[in-house]
């Protein structure tokens, strides 16, 4: 039974879920010699023991079908005037080659991926787990390095369809 026969539309769902603010991070990887990156608005913290995190991405994503082959990932926890940096990776049409050319990054220590400079926070990943669930997958990842950007940075949320500054 499909959600509109259920009762609930798409549209309403996405509607009511989008007045919870929801933070914004970056998922990179490096897959067949290129770095893949997303935005995503579904990272969350698991578990302190073992160091877990989680993200939600699209089944249908390239990052998703990079996960197969790939198992470390970098987060960067977008800082409240990284807005650009959000639209830009989370926008359709972005080109497979190059999309961080314009965002200044570093490599992150264990996956190799990138963390974007300037995030509010950073995680390098290995995965540990990978659930279905309906049109996306849940990805959780045990943290093998972590830091922090510089004191005062805020954070971006993701609310009633909008990214916002948090400060």
């Amino acid at each position: 039974m499909t959600a509109e026969q259920r009762g609930v539309a798409p549209d309403d769902l996405r509607a009511a879920v989008g007045r919870l603010p929801a933070g914004v991070a970056v998922v990179t990887l490096s897959w067949r010699g290129s770095v893949h990156a997303t935005t995503v608005s579904s990272f969350a913290s698991v578990s302190l023991e073992p160091p877990l995190v989680l993200f939600s991405v699209h089944a249908d994503a390239r990052l998703r079908d990079a996960l197969d082959d790939v198992d470390t990932w970098a987060v960067s926890v977008l800082a409240d005037d990284q807005g650009p940096t959000a639209d830009w990776l989370s926008s359709y049409g972005r080109p497979t080659i190059d999309q961080l050319a314009r965002v200044p990054h570093r490599t992150a220590p264990v996956s190799g991926s990138a963390w974007i400079d300037g995030a509010a926070a950073w995680f390098d990943c290995r995965t540990y787990a990978v659930h279905s669930a309906g049109d996306h997958d849940v990805v959780i990842g045990l943290v093998e390095a972590v830091e922090q950007g510089r004191p005062g940075a805020g954070g971006l949320v993701h609310l009633r369809g909008r990214v916002r500054p948090v400060t």
